[in-house]
C-alpha cells in the first residue's frame, strides 16, 4: 500500500484511481456515492472499503468474470486496489421484467467454469463470502468438493453450537441425494435478496462471492432469503434451462452452504435451521 492510502478517504481513493475528479459525494449506508468527472462526461459511482486487505480485488475479479458471460446485468468496475472499489452506482426502482432476470440468470450459470470451485480468472483461493472465509480450490467431482469445501469447513468454525455428527452424517448422503450430474456454472456465490438490486430496467446483481459450483445453490439461496417475484424468475429459468427433476427437493441440500456461513457470521439464530436442513437429508 502507497504510504498514507490507509488514511484516504473514498472520494481521494476515487480520484486518484480512476484519474478523475470527484465533484460531489454522498452516503449510502457504509458506501460512499461520488460523483466523478474527466472534464467531458460525469460517472456516479459507489466506493466500497474492504473488511479485508484484497477483499475489494476479489470482488472487482468476480465481477468481471460474471460480467463477461453478458448475461445479468454487473455495475461496471471502475477501478480496485487492495483497498477500494469503484463501481457504477445503481438507480434502484420498483422491482421489474422478473422473466427477463430468470432467463438471464440461466444464461449467467451456462456460461460455465473451469471446475467446482474454481475461482474467477485474477480472483484469489482464499477469498470471502460476506465477511467470512471462502476457499476456492478446483475439484472435478461436486459432491465431495461441497461437502470438504462448502459445508464441513463452517461447521468446524462453528462447532461450539452445531453438532459436527449431524453435517458428518448429511455430507455422506450427499452422493445419493445430488441428482444428475451438473457441469460446473458460473455461480454469483452469494445470490441473497440484497445482492439483487432492480433498475427501470431490471435486475443488477452487486456484491458475489463468485466461484464454480452447481446452479441449484444460487437458485436454493434466492428461495432461503426470498427475492421479489420469485415464482415467475424460477419459472421462467426452468423454461430457458430446464431443472433436473427433483429441483425442489433438493433446495435444502442447496441452502446448507449459506445457513452455515450464516451460522459463523451471526451465531445460534441460523444454527437451528442448518440443522435441520442437515437432518432433511436423511
Amino acid at each position: 500500500m502507497v504510504s498514507g492510502q490507509q488514511s484516504e478517504g473514498p472520494a481521494a481513493a476515487a480520484a486518484r484511481l480512476t484519474g478523475f475528479k470527484a465533484v460531489s459525494q454522498g452516503s449510502s449506508g457504509t458506501l460512499s456515492e461520488i460523483t466523478l468527472t474527466d472534464g467531458s462526461q460525469t460517472f456516479d459511482t459507489v466506493v466500497k472499503r474492504g473488511h479485508a486487505p484484497r477483499a475489494t480485488r476479489a470482488e472487482a475479479a468476480g465481477l468481471r468474470w460474471l460480467a463477461e458471460a453478458n448475461a445479468v446485468r454487473i455495475p461496471r468496475v471502475h477501478a480496485a486496489d487492495d483497498t477500494w472499489l469503484v463501481l457504477d452506482r445503481v438507480t434502484e426502482s420498483t422491482p421489474a421484467h422478473a422473466e427477463e432476470f430468470g432467463r438471464n440468470l440461466a444464461r449467467l450459470h451456462a456460461a460455465g467454469a473451469p471446475a467446482f470451485g474454481s475461482p474467477p480468472p485474477d480472483g484469489l483461493t482464499d477469498a470471502w463470502i460476506g465477511t467470512a472465509p471462502m476457499r476456492n480450490t478446483p475439484a472435478d467431482s461436486w459432491p465431495e468438493w461441497y461437502a470438504e469445501d462448502r459445508i464441513l469447513p463452517y461447521v468446524r468454525m462453528a462447532s461450539e453450537i452445531l453438532d459436527p455428527a449431524v453435517f458428518e452424517r448429511a455430507c455422506a448422503r450427499i452422493p445419493s441425494v445430488t441428482g444428475p450430474p451438473e457441469p460446473p456454472a458460473r455461480l454469483h456465490g452469494d445470490l441473497w435478496s440484497g445482492n439483487v438490486l432492480w433498475d427501470a430496467t431490471g435486475a443488477v446483481l452487486i456484491d458475489p462471492a463468485a466461484h464454480g459450483g452447481h446452479r441449484e445453490t444460487d437458485l436454493a439461496m434466492l428461495h432461503l432469503f426470498g427475492c421479489p417475484h420469485l415464482d415467475r424468475i424460477i419459472a421462467a429459468y426452468d423454461e430457458y434451462a430446464p431443472l433436473a427433476d427433483g429441483y425442489r427437493e433438493r433446495i435444502p441440500l442447496h441452502q446448507l452452504f449459506p445457513l452455515l456461513v450464516h451460522t459463523v457470521l451471526f451465531g445460534r439464530a441460523y444454527a437451528g435451521q442448518a440443522t435441520a436442513a442437515a437432518r432433511s437429508l436423511g
